[in-house]
Formats: structure tokens, C-alpha cells, sequence
């Protein structure tokens, strides 16, 4: 991915440790990374499920593969779910549910987020926790008492197995899953109160039902989360960083063929164009929206979307790149547990299924209208709306390859299986690419550093990756200015003390494509002595601890 190949790296590796579920060795605190410390599986979006479920492609054909069909999986089966929900569950028409089902998988947020963020997404069981809501809210009061009991609480431990696989799925998915629904049954409740009334009584007993057997069966996965090894207390991105630029709503995204490359002024980064809809499209929806006013879902729907647009703001609104000094609503998330470690700009990827149920219900509506310029004049204007957020194909560029050393298994002659490989230089937030190497054996073994969340800032907070060590920091400065440095004793002993606090068996330099690849061998020389050529890399091994 060129627009984030750091992320792609993470998540590569990421899939291959979730492939370790069915031989089960895998655990939400792991020290295959950042070792010995280790990483928080929960604190670090690491998408299990759908490891697991690619588990197969991944020992076959390894982590690359599975992270291209993981990519374009999750799209597909976004659009598909949501096409059964509008088609079977709402009755639109066929045509109108494949219009929303396609908005709500290829719209430009989601296109973005398709750079790497493959935890945002996993988007197909959304659909069905709406079902599930839905079908508690549509529980017919007459029902037999037994019969209701069965239903209610069928439906209520359905929604608390959904919402289990989804927290290890997605859980930021999860999060503005529950955030919607709470903001569209309080919008239903004001526009429609007799119905929200006889919905009521089944609804919160099935949704008390969810959460009594969700907690049940999330107690410990939340506990480790929060308070258990490498946790961390707060977000590790700043709310004042990632929020949605308020001319990024009616800007193209530059992801589409109508979009231009000035928009990435806009926005913190090309993963997060999550409100470029553009003028027509929100025009479209506005007179949809008006259309159907008599619908209260649909009026529900858009009183949802925009709270939650405003959300996206952030702290404190931001026009055309430049910050301004209005506050935004979301000042009053700020400081709440849970809450305040959300991305701002992400609360605007609820707009998606919002405009999709209005802009499908409009379709619906002129399809089975008995005019024929309805028919017509209706599928045509949408058609005109949605042409400029068609998107391009993703920009994608050319990456060293895994050395063979990993690939052919060589790397068992340096290195036991689950022991600590150290890559030169180290893989760190900003140049993730070594974690590559352990993803091509299925996370074999582990490597220190790398990149993560962790308790690594002031005070325990948030941070990304680890301080580096010393001879880590030596590693990094050789290769970023390739001046060999002087080798003192010291330093000497400040790698045998790294190498004895990572509990090392062996150190691996790749021979090609490498920068400064000769003045790192030098380095490594000058600390340890001669290397060992094995395959295309230069090994130094050692006995750990």
C-alpha cells in the first residue's frame, strides 16, 4: 500500500499471529513483539477474528496474501451484509438495497480506510447487530409469554455473540455501533413516541439480556484490556490532530476519479478521508431526506448523522486547513474514559450507513412509484450524485522482499521457535518493515521494539512503540546518516547488556536492500566481531540467557 505501507506491516503481522488461535497458542497479552515486555492485543486493534478466519491463506500462501484478501474480503462482505439487512429485513427493493449495500462498502471513507486500517473495515456484522436490535424492537406484544421470553432472549444472546466476536473483530467498530443505536433510539423516541413506546419493553429486555451474557463472556478480555499487562490508560493520538476538516464535506477525495491530491491538506492523514462526499451527494441526500420526512427512521437517521458529523469536528473546528478558535461538541467528550480515546474524524464514518438507509429509501420510494418519470428522473439524479465518489484503485508500490533466510526456514539454524530474533536496525514505529521478517514464518519468533501501543509515555500514558536502547539507537543512527561510528568498550558493553535484556539468540542483517547496509555490517563487526553468511543475510549468533 504506498499510502501506508508502515500500517500494512502491523497488520501483516498481526494476521499471521491471529492464524496461531487454532493451534492454541494465543493470548491477549503476546511477547512475540516489543520482547520481553510484550504487547496488549486488546490495546492494539488486533483484529483476531479475522486473522483466525484467513488462518488457512496464511499458512498456505503467507501474511501478504492474506492482508489482500482480507482487504477486499472485508469491503465485499460490508456491501453484501448490509444489501441483506435493506433487501430482507427494511423490504426495500432489490435494486435500492444493492445501491445502499454498495454505498456503505465503496464510499471514500471507506476506500481510505482500506489503506491498512483492516480493523476499521470489518464492517459485515454491523449489519446484523442492527438485525438484532431491529428484530427485539419488532417482538409483537401479544406473542405468548413463552414464546416472547424465547424470542426476546434468543435474540438478546444472538446480539451478545455478535457483539463478542465483533470487539475482537473491531472494537472501535463496535464502539460507534453502540454509539449510533444509543443516538437513533433517542432521535426515534422524540419523532415517533407511540412507537418508540410499544418497542420499549422488548427491547430493553433483550438489550438487558446482551449485556448481562456480553459481560459474562468479555469480563476477563475488558479486564486484561484495562488493567492487565501492558495496558494502556488514554489514546495514544491527540483529538486535536484527527478531526475532520469541515471543507472536506463537499471536497472530492483524492482517492476518487474526481478527486484532487490539494485535498491532503485536509486531512491528518490518507487512511482518514472519512467525510469527503462532496457537494452533489450531500445535496442528494438533504432532498432525500426531505422526501421521506414522514419516515421516522429516515428522520432518526439523519438527526443521527449529523450529531455524530459535528462530533467529527473535534475540539475545535477546522476550515480548509486552518484551525479555528470555535469549539466543537465534541469538547464535552473530552476527559471521559473510553470515550475520550476516539479519533474524532472516525465518528464521521457513521454518515456512510446513515446516507446509505436515506439514499436507498429514496430509490425505494421512486422505483415502486407509479410514475414514469419518478422511475426515471429519481435513479438518474442518484446516479449524477454518486459518479464522483466512484473510487480509483488503491496506489500501491514495490517493497523489498522477505529475505530467503526467513522464507525457506533457514532461520531455525539461528533462532529456537519462540526465541527472540533481533533484526538490524530494529523495526520502530516509523520504519515497521523488519517485522515483516516473523510474519513470513507465522511469528515464529520474536523481535524486540517494533510497532504498538504501549504504556511507554510519561506517567505509564499512551505511546507508540518503545524507547529504543542503546544499541538500538546506534543501529538507527548508522542507517540514517551512514557514518560508521567510533566503537568504544563501552559500547561494547551496552550491546551485551541489550543483548542480554532482549534474552537474544542472534542478531540478522540483510545483504540487499538494506541502506547503508555496508556501514551497518562495519558497525555490527566492530561490536561483535565477524558475521556468518547464511542464504542473503549476515547472522550473529549468541547464547541467550
Amino acid at each position: 500500500m504506498a499510502l501506508n505501507p508502515g500500517d500494512q506491516a502491523l497488520v501483516e503481522w498481526l494476521l499471521a499471529l491471529g492464524a496461531r488461535f487454532w493451534t492454541g497458542d494465543l493470548h491477549l497479552v503476546t511477547h512475540l513483539l516489543n520482547a520481553p515486555d510484550g504487547i496488549n492485543l486488546l490495546s492494539n486493534a488486533s483484529m483476531t477474528v479475522l486473522g483466525a478466519l484467513l488462518a488457512p491463506i496464511t499458512y498456505a500462501f503467507g501474511a501478504p496474501v492474506s492482508f489482500a484478501v482480507g482487504l477486499a474480503g472485508n469491503l465485499a462482505a460490508t456491501g453484501i451484509a448490509w444489501y441483506l439487512l435493506l433487501s430482507r429485513t427494511l423490504r426495500l427493493h432489490r435494486g435500492a438495497a444493492a445501491l445502499g449495500g454498495a454505498f456503505c462498502a465503496y464510499t471514500p471513507g471507506m476506500i481510505s480506510q482500506a489503506n491498512a486500517h483492516l480493523h476499521m473495515t470489518s464492517q459485515w456484522l454491523v449489519p446484523v447487530i442492527v438485525w438484532t436490535v431491529l428484530r427485539l424492537a419488532r417482538t409483537p406484544g401479544d406473542l405468548p409469554a413463552g414464546r416472547w421470553a424465547r424470542r426476546v432472549g434468543g435474540t438478546g444472546l444472538l446480539l451478545a455473540a455478535v457483539v463478542t466476536v465483533q470487539l475482537f473483530l473491531g472494537e472501535e467498530v463496535l464502539f460507534l455501533t453502540a454509539a449510533t443505536l444509543a443516538l437513533f433510539c433517542l432521535a426515534y423516541v422524540l419523532i415517533a413516541p407511540k412507537r418508540a413506546r410499544r418497542a420499549a419493553g422488548p427491547l430493553l429486555a433483550g438489550l438487558a439480556v446482551a449485556a448481562g451474557a456480553a459481560l459474562v463472556a468479555l469480563a476477563h478480555p475488558l479486564t486484561v484490556q484495562f488493567a492487565g499487562a501492558q495496558h494502556v490508560p488514554n489514546g495514544p493520538f491527540s483529538p486535536d490532530f484527527f478531526v475532520a476538516d469541515l471543507a472536506g464535506f463537499w471536497t472530492f477525495s483524492p482517492l476518487t476519479w474526481f478527486g484532487s491530491p490539494e485535498a491532503e491538506r485536509l486531512v491528518s492523514g490518507p487512511a482518514e478521508y472519512n467525510t469527503f462526499f462532496g457537494v452533489p451527494l450531500l445535496l442528494v441526500t438533504v432532498a432525500a431526506t426531505l422526501w421521506l420526512w414522514r419516515r421516522p427512521a429516515v428522520l432518526a437517521s439523519a438527526a443521527t448523522g449529523l450529531v455524530m458529523a459535528a462530533l467529527a469536528l473535534g475540539p475545535y473546528v477546522a476550515v480548509n486547513g486552518v484551525r479555528t478558535g470555535q469549539g466543537g461538541p465534541y469538547r464535552l467528550l473530552q476527559g471521559v474514559p473510553v470515550i475520550d480515546g476516539a479519533l474524532p474524524t472516525r465518528f464521521a464514518l457513521v454518515l456512510i450507513p446513515v446516507m446509505a438507509i436515506v439514499l436507498a429509501g429514496a430509490l425505494d420510494r421512486a422505483l415502486r412509484d407509479g410514475r414514469r418519470q419518478v422511475r426515471l428522473a429519481v435513479p438518474a439524479v442518484l446516479a449524477l450524485a454518486l459518479l464522483p465518489v466512484v473510487p480509483k484503485p488503491l496506489p500501491t508500490a514495490e517493497r523489498p522482499p522477505v529475505p530467503r533466510f526467513f522464507t525457506e526456514g533457514h532461520w531455525r539454524g539461528c533462532v529456537r521457535p519462540g526465541g527472540v530474533l533481533v533484526p538490524v536496525p530494529l523495526p520502530n514505529p516509523a520504519k515497521p518493515d523488519k517485522m515483516r521478517w516473523p510474519a513470513a514464518t507465522d511469528v515464529a519468533f520474536a523481535i524486540p521494539e517494533g510497532f504498538f501501543i504501549g504504556p511507554y509515555a510519561a506517567g505509564g500514558q499512551a505511546s507508540i512503540g518503545i524507547y529504543s536502547r542503546p544499541t538500538s539507537q546506534l543501529f538507527n543512527d548508522v542507517e540514517s546518516t551512514g557514518t560508521v561510528p567510533e566503537i568504544t568498550d563501552n559500547d561494547r558493553a551496552a550491546a551485551r547488556d541489550d543483548l542480554a535484556y532482549w534474552n537474544a539468540s542472534c542478531l540478522v542483517l540483510a545483504d540487499r536492500d538494506q541502506p547503508h547496509g555496508a556501514e551497518l555490517r562495519q558497525t555490527l563487526e566492530a561490536l561483535f566481531g565477524p558475521g556468518q553468511h547464511d542464504v542473503d543475510v549476515t547472522v550473529w549468533r549468541f547464547e541467550p540467557r
